[in-house]
């Protein structure tokens, strides 16, 4: 099959039967949704969405998350994962978004990344999720489902050699929908273990199955 036929098939399925969908982590504003990706990074939206309410109840913005110490952040974020750097980079950033910008979230790639603890993926995702805009976010599970279902060659060996590659053959409009699209394809079906193949709507265009009964 033609890399551009499996886009094809493999779009037309994601935009039928997910054609709404959005990021799991909770969040009531631009500011609290890139403190949530921050503090997700190598740790489940679970896990985030139980440590963000009271969290948030005492740092709603970046103001208010300027003036903390890193251990009263790490206070409420403790049972996530790398939560000492992680509290470092929230305030740092924090006073960064205060500084510069008065307190709001530039919506541009460079200044995203100029952030203490904003890396790549995590500007992509506010990019996608909080400004509308054309970015592919590689994680973990994106990177793999990418390369389980043949969407990118075996010389895509880094999340952004996986990025430049989806998005030379994914539309513009369906970009920032793609990155949920593949994640949660990840997250529940197309699992880093024991993935579940036999009741996969997308096993008949899997170049490979990982875990089929023939």
């Amino acid at each position: 099959m033609k890399r551009e036929e499996r886009y094809r098939r493999i779009l037309e399925y994601f935009r039928r039967e997910m054609p709404n969908v959005d990021t799991e982590l909770h969040f009531d504003s631009t500011f609290q949704l890139l403190v949530a990706v921050v503090l997700s990074a190598q740790c489940t939206d679970k896990r985030v969405n139980m440590v963000t309410p009271q969290l948030f109840a005492h740092y709603p913005d970046a103001h208010t998350m300027a003036q903390a110490t890193d251990e009263d952040i790490l206070h409420y974020i403790s049972s996530v994962s790398y939560p000492n750097s992680k509290a470092r980079h929230l305030v740092a950033l924090s006073q960064m978004l205060v500084e510069r910008y008065g307190g709001e979230v530039p919506c541009d790639m460079d200044a995203l990344m100029q952030l203490p603890g904003v890396g790549r993926k995590t500007a992509n995702v506010m990019q996608a999720v909080a400004f509308g805009q054309a970015a592919m976010a590689v994680d973990t599970h994106v990177f793999r489902v990418s390369h389980r279902l043949g969407l990118v060659t075996s010389s895509a060996t880094t999340p952004l050699k996986v990025e430049q590659q989806l998005v030379k053959y994914i539309p513009e409009e369906d970009i920032p929908l793609a990155h949920h699209w593949l994640l949660l394809h990840g997250r529940y079906v197309c699992t880093s273990r024991n993935p579940h193949c036999n009741s996969c709507p997308l096993s008949d265009l899997c170049p490979k199955p990982v875990n089929k009964t023939i």
